[in-house]
């Protein structure tokens, strides 16, 4: 019976280069002149902290990050945005969550959009992963279909692979 595995990885590396690049033009820009920048990456805890001395600025440093990842092919919807802190001295910070694999509760929402187009499948979660099952062919590639076109709504990158007769 063919399959398929729908996972959302992320290239740690690409990311690490994204932060190197942005962090090397937040430097050089004129509009940053006197103003401290900062961008950490954690990867232990897939996160990403953006610091500013100015709240103003902190958008601006969010857009040159956002640019860079677009550039290295780095999918946006990985990015989860949390709150803005104020930090020490009137500066803020922002903490962005990296999502990679899939969770529990967004294998829910994938398999119940599987369910609820009616496709013959049958879909199961295996850890960060979603493994998809069907007797023909076509009725995988109308799942990945359908599944890039909710790409957006989910809010996951998704990846297909591992396909198998």
């Amino acid at each position: 019976m063919p399959s398929f595995d729908i996972s959302s990885d992320v290239d740690w590396q690409e990311i690490d280069n994204a932060i190197n690049q942005a962090t090397k033009e937040v430097t050089q820009r004129y509009d940053f002149k006197g103003v401290k920048a900062e961008i950490t990456l954690d990867k232990k805890e897939k996160t990403i902290t953006l610091w500013c001395s100015e709240e103003a600025k902190l958008d601006a440093l969010n857009d040159v990050l956002q640019n860079k990842f677009v550039k290295r092919g780095i999918s946006l919807l990985a990015l989860d945005y949390k709150d803005l802190e104020s930090a020490f001295g009137g500066s803020v910070r922002q903490v962005v969550t990296i999502q990679a694999g899939i969770s529990k509760e967004k294998a829910k929402l994938i398999i119940a959009e599987i369910k609820e187009s009616r496709i013959k499948v049958q879909a199961q979660i295996q850890d960060e992963q979603v493994r998809v099952n069907g007797k023909s062919r076509d009725d995988l590639q109308s799942v990945m279909g359908l599944l890039k076109t909710k790409q957006d709504t989910l809010k996951v990158p998704l990846q297909f692979g591992n396909f198998r007769e």
